[in-house]
């Protein structure tokens, strides 16, 4: 599957200011991440067990 078919998102604590952000697109069998400033250069693919670890573990940093 071609990246530009998958429905990316960004988070809703996003700015428009073209900061630090990234896109994740969500699949049955892995999730997809990539830079939304530069997205021609490809995604990350990881396991839902992968990000799941990775969104709590960023949840808890920004405290």
């Amino acid at each position: 599957m071609s990246t530009t078919e998958l429905d990316w998102f960004k988070s809703s604590y996003s700015g428009g200011g073209g900061g630090n952000c990234v896109e994740v697109a969500v699949r049955p069998e892995r999730v997809h991440v990539r830079d939304s400033k530069d997205t021609h250069i490809g995604s990350l693919m990881v396991s839902h067990e992968a990000w799941s670890a990775f969104t709590v573990l960023a949840a808890d940093a920004q405290v």
